[in-house]
């Protein structure tokens, strides 16, 4: 996956789903992001699982972590990718699916 995404190419929608949810991890994995996460999201601990498998929720983490520069250079620095390929999955994930306008 990494280098598929680390490419210059645009992301798929499968590999940024995938990233999503490692976004969504990285988030998780720490308690002071996913506190805030939680907050600005109005999720709670007990609903975030079932978020996670609706594609339009793991969009928002992907906007969620373009938004903020730190967030998205940490998380990127630790999956072991450029920002540039962050970007380009929420792009993915962003653009309107066929038949949707």
């Amino acid at each position: 996956m990494r280098d598929s995404l680390n490419s210059k190419q645009s992301a798929n929608p499968d590999s940024a789903r995938s990233l999503a949810i490692s976004a969504l991890a990285f988030i998780a994995a720490d308690p002071d992001r996913l506190s805030r996460f939680l907050k600005l999201t109005g999720l709670g601990p007990d609903n975030l699982r079932t978020a996670a498998a609706d594609p339009a929720f793991l969009g928002s983490v992907l906007d969620y972590l373009v938004a903020d520069e730190g967030l998205l250079v940490g998380f990127a620095a630790d999956a072991g990718l450029k920002p540039e390929a962050v970007v380009r999955a929420h792009d993915a994930l962003s653009r309107p699916r066929e038949g949707e306008t």
